[in-house]
């Protein structure tokens, strides 16, 4: 009889635990991994989208950040999303060209003429269409983050045209469309992953890199090349991107509160970046360990170099159309 009796009490302790287990699956917690440190304005827009996810879903849903390449490269946390280990990350288009051929229209050189065409585009028909794409590779996109535009700093002086380039070893990102336009320009792309790219650059493996002034203020690198060209080749925005075993397995309740949080954490971020670009100025000035100087240039001599990749890319099947509806939207 008392054996009768302890079978029962923990069967019902039994019950009780699988009913709470039950009850905290019901709070889901999706992982984003990224590659920037907690200073970057895009980590701002990240963190304001948790916060954003967390109160409109009432706790139900919230997204746990993982900064600074804690869960690895750009590559490796895209491919994280693909097998479900990963909710979302945060990667470069130029990225993401890897995944989805599509998005390399987005690295061409001198795409856009302003920011605020680059987000009628981003925001229209054509950047929706690019977000979907990505499906076909497990990776679904959610929104095209600013990340202003990216310019070459250098050890040894200004880059005032691409004759400058030549003989340098230049960082590129690993992508096809970024050694393209280094190639175009003189230069000898040499693909690094961002976390390696301050040693690289101290320790002279390569001799510049390109990226916009938030990153190269939050990332170090003014300490050791501290010579920065206005020649904004390209605009290459950031993409918010969640896996696609994620992404189906949410209701459409919970995909309404993605969409909205990353719509607010989007103009949030984007109104961030004007702010973060004018305090790295100010704070990289104020460094007395280091003179950090500013070019203007005359982006003509840029613009004539990399011409001909445009008359490449307009041979694409893919590309083509692309770019021209692009241009056209403008």
């Amino acid at each position: 009889m008392r054996a009768k009796h302890t079978y029962s009490f923990l069967g019902a302790i039994l019950s009780l635990l699988l009913l709470g287990c039950g009850h905290i699956q019901e709070k889901q917690v999706l992982r984003l991994g990224h590659s920037l440190n907690t200073q970057h304005p895009v980590h701002a827009g990240l963190v304001r989208m948790a916060e954003v996810v967390d109160s409109i879903s009432a706790g139900e849903l919230s997204i746990k950040i993982y900064p600074s390449g804690q869960l690895g490269s750009e590559s490796q946390c895209l491919e994280l999303l693909q097998i479900g280990s990963l909710a979302m990350t945060k990667v470069s288009c130029a990225v993401m060209e890897r995944f989805e051929p599509s998005y390399a229209v987005l690295s061409m050189p001198y795409l856009f003429q302003n920011r605020e065409a680059s987000f009628r585009v981003l925001d229209g028909e054509i950047g929706q269409e690019l977000l979907g794409k990505g499906s076909s590779a497990r990776l679904r996109g959610l929104s095209f983050l600013d990340a202003g535009t990216r310019c070459f700093y250098t050890k040894d002086g200004p880059v005032n045209s691409p004759s400058d380039l030549s003989g340098k070893k230049v960082r590129v990102q690993s992508s096809p469309m970024a050694i393209s336009l280094i190639n175009s320009l003189g230069g000898s792309p040499t693909p690094i992953s961002w976390g390696e790219l301050y040693t690289a650059l101290q320790q002279g493996v390569v001799d510049a890199a390109e990226n916009n002034l938030p990153s190269y203020y939050t990332s170090q690198h003014y300490q050791v090349t501290p010579h920065y060209t206005y020649n904004h080749h390209t605009s290459v925005p950031d993409v918010l991107v969640i896996g696609t075993a994620t992404w189906d397995r949410l209701s459409e309740q919970e995909k309404g509160w993605m969409r909205e949080a990353a719509r607010i954490a989007t103009n949030y971020q984007r109104d961030r970046w004007l702010i973060a670009e004018q305090e790295a100025i100010v704070a990289m000035q104020a460094d007395t360990s280091v003179q950090v100087q500013f070019y203007e240039v005359d982006s003509a001599p840029f613009r004539a170099a990399v011409s001909p990749m445009y008359d490449e890319a307009r041979q694409d099947p893919i590309m083509g159309p692309l770019l021209d509806r692009i241009i056209a939207a403008q």
